[in-house]
């Protein structure tokens, strides 16, 4: 299934694209300006000669020039968002420019002939039959956006983006219409200017999309039913996102755009744990005898590791044309801060575009190449546990360089040598570790879109894409540090050695792509329209990873590397074909066919056919609403379609599931002798089977969709309604088996099925479009209900399939998959209280009336997906001021607290005799001595995680043209995180798998910016 040929062909089409560059055709042109009500000039309007695929988008002054245009009558068609269309005819003669001067746009939000991104190409708003979304830059959020998909969190109904927490570069998660999956990926296909990115983690780096610079992004597109999204029908269960870059403008004289913005970063809440005093205090109640144990320090252990944290974030773009050769290039960096000491990334991105239309206007090319090289180092995150475990009690340092690198550590009676098995320092888990990582990212393709001459309505393309990362990194801790005290030589007769670590990684990843596809576009007179699509995919993914050994600090071996290194590929091949039919306006068709091969499955599984089909009826159209003033816009959709699911890595943790295979027991399962030969000991590592599953094939999901688009008042009220149905089935899942079976008691498999259906809502209104003042307004809101349907066939009395671990007891599960229940669903005993609402230690109702309490006990108790997403944005301008925020709320979601699970008891007072450890204030409320496994699935600890978030209010002023009228200049004031209204009690209830544990607190973030135009 590979393609060696695929460089060659990447090379011979660069070449074919070099040679055309003289060809131009000897035509004329066309300029002018494109200004508003009030005479100022409009960037980034879309400038097109209808019926061609000439055009741009005009400068920073609103002004457009397009090349290479046939002698003869055309109609410019100039569209804007949140304005009307207006068609401008004018004539061409060979050699000459046609000089149409100002051209005024009106103000409106119908946007009916507004194009929109789908798959492989581009559609009128107005004929688009399935439920997408776009967003573009001027709606983007504002203020320190480090990963680009922060920019539409609260602007899309039926999507939920969750960041990781605040560290630099956070992994986020999304997910769309609910997940389709149990255990297989639940991400969205992100397809980036044509190239379908691959969203495997990166080693080095927490987020892989981190790697793009958000400046360079113009729009975001979310596919989310059945029938946008088959057309990627091996990726799209879980919906897809397309966003396209910024690409060069066609016209007389460069632009300059500098964007650059400083950012402080604070911490605004913290973990509720005893002051030093407070903690004096209970010591002396609860053990009296270990107060010898205290120390006089006042130490608040999350100030110690926390700081205030500064950023920079510039980007430069050039923009215009050498000659007849549209560009955009543009260089960013960005300099960012953690919360957290030692936490840094930096980041540089490069990007270029090259949109030329060559051959008499038959030949467009789209040249786009991204890459990004990003240092990253993190800070041990484990110190914000340790930090609310360590006694406030003790200094910082113990005044002895020499001893755990000069902090306090709980030492053993003899030689400064560090207790085990209790809390480490928080400052030195950050200050004696040194953890870097260094990833460089390129993403490109080259886009060859060609009017065959005999035909011109039939378009040939080729898209020849790439997506490689490079990756590499190394930990070293230091010798002194008692977290890795213990680490010991390989060789045992080595006594000298001892302490600290240091070892390395890499990872190569190489994702190579090859489209073709025909393209029939047809106006069958002036109210319908045929276009058909036919195409073939090639898609390759590799990754890599050397091996490496370990060593201590001072370079002494501590684990020999393994012999051989990781190496993994696997290959989806496609089919995929589309049909639209547009009669008299009114009556739209789309149907759509892929047939996907994926090396994933064995050979009988491994194709899958993925059809969908809709229609859209335009009752605004129609003879009887046509002259209504009430209806600007009316539609009604319906939908259906089915989309695959073939990432099993996730569960299987492998590319080759269906085959029997052997992994190297490293570092799992050693065994060692000592080699008289060479007078050393030496470490052999067995193979063992791995469990396998031959049958594994597709998961699918079937969707279901109904929808209304609308608009009234002339377009300033208009929104859309979606109801949606989805069933996955087939679910890869990894399930119990009978031992002696297979090679392992648990395999992924295809059992059962799911469903998601709900409710979204998407409102835009412009209540106010005045002179000077103006306001326009957007809300969303998603409602979705998830269930568990079926799990296959299980042995009588299965509960269901644990899942979610947590910090505490020995494997102990807090969610579970369960027939009737959210896939989030928690799985808890039953906490019993008293008369004044206090809960009893370790007292659990007998749910199932056995006079016992045991794990049968245990119930389904609430979820941690929410129920409702909602959003809203607001963007009022006054003269040249401006005022905008983004809202956000997710309803119906739970928070299991594992930070007072694990420390809102007396364990840390009453569990040990060398040290004492300090509790969250809970400990306090409850009055618990100490913990136990079964206090861990209490559903005491399950909390109401529901909240409004304010993402970001920013404020900007318009200075107006500087130097001498050269340039533009706009200055903004932005705060991210503004504030936080909810019932949880811990830090922050924005937790995607509803555990808080060791959470990265999210900063309040004040930036300051300016954007200059030259």
């Amino acid at each position: 299934m590979k393609h060696p040929y695929l460089a060659k062909l990447l090379f011979l089409l660069l070449f074919v694209c070099a040679g055309f560059t003289g060809a131009f055709a000897q035509t004329g042109s066309v300029s002018g300006r494109v200004v508003d009500e009030k005479g100022e000039g409009l960037p980034g309007v879309t400038t097109l000669i209808e019926g061609t695929t000439l055009g741009n988008s005009t400068n920073m002054d609103g002004t457009f020039s397009i090349q290479n245009i046939p002698a003869g009558p055309h109609v410019l068609v100039i569209s804007y968002v949140g304005f009307t269309t207006t068609r401008q005819p004018f004539t061409t003669v060979s050699g000459q420019n046609a000089a149409l001067g100002n051209v005024t746009l009106n103000e409106n939000t119908t946007l009916l002939n507004e194009a929109v991104v789908i798959g492989y190409g581009t559609q009128r708003r107005q004929d688009v039959t399935g439920s997408l979304t776009t967003v573009s830059s001027k709606d983007f959020v504002q203020g320190q956006v480090t990963n680009p998909e922060q920019l539409i969190q609260g602007k899309v109904a039926g999507v939920q983006i969750t960041t990781g927490g605040g560290q630099p570069g956070a992994a986020t998660t999304i997910r769309i219409r609910g997940g389709s999956s149990l255990n297989a990926s639940n991400d969205p296909l992100i397809v980036i200017d044509g190239v379908p990115v691959d969203n495997a983690a990166v080693r080095g780096s927490a987020n892989p999309l981190s790697l793009i610079n958000p400046n360079d992004i113009e729009t975001y597109t979310v596919l989310k039913d059945a029938s946008a999204t088959a057309i990627y029908g091996s990726r799209a269960s879980n919906g897809v996102i397309l966003i396209t870059t910024k690409k060069g403008v066609s016209g007389e004289k460069l632009t300059v755009g500098v964007n650059s913005q400083t950012s402080l970063s604070r911490r605004y809440n913290s973990v509720d744990v005893l002051s030093a005093d407070e903690f004096r205090a209970t010591v002396g109640r609860i053990a009296p005898s270990k107060t010898s144990l205290l120390g006089s320090a006042n130490t608040n252990w999350q100030d110690e590791i926390f700081r205030s944290a500064m950023s920079y974030d510039n980007t430069v773009s050039l923009t215009g044309a050498v000659g007849k050769l549209p560009f955009r290039a543009s260089y960013g960096n960005l300099s960012q801060q953690g919360l957290l000491l030692t936490n840094r990334l930096i980041r540089n991105t490069g990007s270029l575009s090259l949109n030329p239309v060559l051959l008499n206007n038959t030949l467009r090319v789209n040249l786009n190449v991204k890459g990004s090289w990003i240092d990253n180092n993190f800070a041990d995150a484990g110190a914000i546990g340790s930090a609310l475990a360590f006694d406030p009690t003790q200094p910082v340092f113990n005044n002895n360089e020499a001893l755990n690198g000069g902090y306090f550590e709980y030492l053993q009676s003899a030689g400064g040598v560090p207790q085990q098995n209790v809390p480490r320092n928080p400052l030195a888990l950050l200050n004696l570790v040194r953890d870097r990582s260094t990833v460089k990212r390129s993403i490109g393709n080259l886009q060859l879109d060609y009017a065959l001459p005999f035909l011109t309505d039939l378009h040939a393309n080729v898209n020849v894409g790439y997506d490689i990362t490079r990756s590499n990194g190394s930990k070293f801790v230091d010798a002194n540090a008692a977290s890795a005290y213990f680490n010991v030589p390989l060789d045992p007769r080595n006594t000298t050695s001892r302490g600290g670590s240091f070892n390395q990684y890499a990872q190569n990843s190489d994702n190579k792509l090859l489209e073709t596809y025909l393209n029939y576009t047809k106006q069958l007179g002036t109210a319908t329209r045929l276009e058909l699509l036919a195409g073939y995919s090639y898609q390759d993914f590799q990754r890599e990873e050397p091996a490496y050994a370990t060593f201590l600090a001072d370079g002494s071996l501590f684990r020999a590397a393994a012999a051989n290194p990781f190496y993994t590929q696997y290959t989806i091949l496609s089919y995929y074909g589309r049909a639209n039919l547009t009669l008299k306006d009114r009556y739209i068709f789309t149907g759509t066919l892929r047939n996907d091969a994926s090396s994933r499955f064995s050979p009988d599984n491994r194709n899958a056919l993925f059809p969908a089909g809709s229609f859209a009826w335009r009752l605004k159209e129609e003879s009887f609403l046509k002259d209504n003033s009430t209806f600007s816009d009316l539609k009604l959709r319906v939908g259906y379609g089915i989309t695959g699911q073939q990432d099993v890595v996730a569960a299987a943790g492998s590319d080759y599931p269906y085959i029997q295979r052997y992994a190297l027991n490293v570092p799992t399962a050693q065994y060692s002798y000592f080699n008289r030969t060479s007078g050393a000991y030496e470490y052999y590592s067995p193979y063992s089977p791995q469990g396998f599953n031959r049958n594994l094939k597709w998961e699918q999901t079937t969707t279901y969709n109904a929808g209304i688009d609308f608009g009234f008042l002339d377009g300033k009220l208009n929104g859309s309604v979606d109801a949606y149905y989805r069933k996955t089935k087939d679910l890869l899942a990894v399930i119990p088996i009978p031992l002696l079976t297979n090679y392992t008691n648990q395999l992924v498999s295809n059992v059962g099925s799911l469903e998601n259906k709900g409710i979204e809502v998407n409102l835009n209104a412009s209540p106010i479009q005045g002179e000077r003042f103006k306001w326009d307004l957007n809300a969303n809101g998603t409602y979705n209900i998830n269930k568990v349907l079926s799990l296959g066939r299980q042995a009588p009395g299965f509960a269901g399939i644990e899942n979610t671990g947590i910090s505490g007891g020995t494997g102990t599960n807090i969610g579970i998959y369960s027939i009737g229940a959210p896939s989030s669903a928690f799985y808890v005993y039953k906490q019993v209280y008293d008369e004044n609402g206090k809960p009893l230690q370790d007292v659990y109702a007998d749910v199932n009336g056995d006079g016992l309490v045991n794990n049968n006990d245990r119930t389904l108790f609430k979820q941690s997906a929410p129920k409702v997403i909602l959003g809203f944005s607001s963007n009022m301008s006054y003269d040249k001021f401006n005022l905008s925020f983004t809202l956000r709320s997710l309803l119906g979601n739970y928070v299991y607290n594992n930070v007072n699970s694990g420390n809102g008891n007396y364990q840390g007072i009453n569990g040990s005799t060398n040290f004492v450890s300090n509790v969250t204030t809970d400990a306090n409320f409850t009055g618990f001595s100490n913990t136990t496994q079964e206090r861990y699935s209490s559903n005491y600890y399950i909390q109401n995680g529901s909240f409004l978030r304010m993402e970001n209010v920013t404020l900007g002023y318009n200075v107006g043209s500087i130097f001498q009228d050269k340039g533009t200049l706009r200055l903004t004031f932005a705060v991210q995180n503004a504030f936080l209204a909810t019932k949880y009690t811990g830090l922050d209830p924005e937790i995607f798998n509803g555990v808080d544990n060791n959470v990265y607190p999210r900063p309040r973030t004040f930036s300051f910016g300016l954007n200059i135009g030259l």
